[in-house]
């Protein structure tokens, strides 16, 4: 796919977070260290872990499908994490 990633980080309570990156693993590191642009609302919910990504043509899509995964249930959101549902079918 393209250049922009959709991801989700799992929390030490397992809650799940998502955002949109070109370099998903360069994000999850600014996270853990919370510097930067690290997302206050991970910080001390360490350790942290990537549990899904998908990629998008540019920017605008990546972001589009974030508000609409942001909406989900959490249900839902496992079910995309497990390979069950795809973001293409994603009321499953």
């Amino acid at each position: 796919m393209g250049n922009w990633f959709l991801y989700m980080i799992r929390t030490a309570n397992g809650s799940l977070y998502t955002g949109i990156s070109t370099e998903p693993e360069r994000r999850l590191q600014q996270h853990i260290s919370g510097r930067g642009n690290a997302a206050r609302s991970l910080r001390g919910k360490g350790p942290l872990e990537l549990v899904f990504q998908a990629g998008f043509d540019d920017r605008s899509s990546a972001s589009k499908a974030e508000y609409r995964v942001k909406r989900l249930p959490k249900a839902i959101k496992e079910k995309l994490v497990q390979g069950v549902c795809s973001l293409d079918s994603i009321e499953c």
